[in-house]
């Protein structure tokens, strides 16, 4: 037993050698998997609702679980300093502009969050109330809901609209944020 032990030591320090001397890092690594993983969810949700995929409670709810578990602390604590830049897609710029990151990643938190609550009790069939469009949160206001009642309870929502205000969130990162890696 030991020495499978030592062996499996032994060659996480082999592989770990290699990728350091790559220039890979882990974190950007972990980050970039976090992301591949997030629009994936986000993808799920969306076909869902616009009808190119079948609507699966049970799909719908792990995805949106997995765009909170990514969002919020999770993905501020994905980007630290020293990982910033060539060769990762995260621009300098988040560290000259952390407060407004960081707010950002927070605000997808909490969307993301009451997303994820509404696809805790997602019934068997999407309902009106989950449309964009229904209920009282959506009276007035554009389709991306720049409304400050709409926003300051986001459970007030219905579950299409704030995957809709996630996905803006996420482009208004990568816009400011987010380089193209040749």
């Amino acid at each position: 037993m030991r020495l499978a032990f030592a062996a499996a030591g032994l060659s996480l320090a082999c592989v770990s050698a290699v990728v350091a001397a790559a220039g890979f890092d882990p974190i950007v690594a972990t980050r970039q998997s976090s992301m591949k993983e997030m629009a994936a969810a986000a993808k799920t949700i969306a076909g869902m609702f616009d009808g190119r995929l079948a609507y699966d409670a049970a799909a719908f709810k792990a995805a949106a679980k997995t765009i909170r578990d990514r969002t919020g602390p999770a993905l501020i604590a994905e980007f630290p300093s020293a990982t910033l830049g060539a060769p990762s897609g995260a621009r300098l710029e988040i560290d000259q502009a952390r407060p407004e990151f960081e707010a950002l990643a927070r605000h997808m938190g909490t969307l993301a969050s009451a997303l994820a609550a509404k696809a805790e009790r997602a019934p068997a069939n999407i309902t009106d109330d989950m449309r964009m469009g229904s209920g009282p949160a959506m009276d007035g206001g554009s389709l991306l809901g720049k409304r400050p009642a709409a926003e300051a309870d986001p459970a007030r929502l219905p579950a299409e609209h704030l995957l809709h205000l996630i996905l803006q969130d996420c482009s208004n990162c990568h816009s400011k944020f987010r380089q193209k890696v040749l």
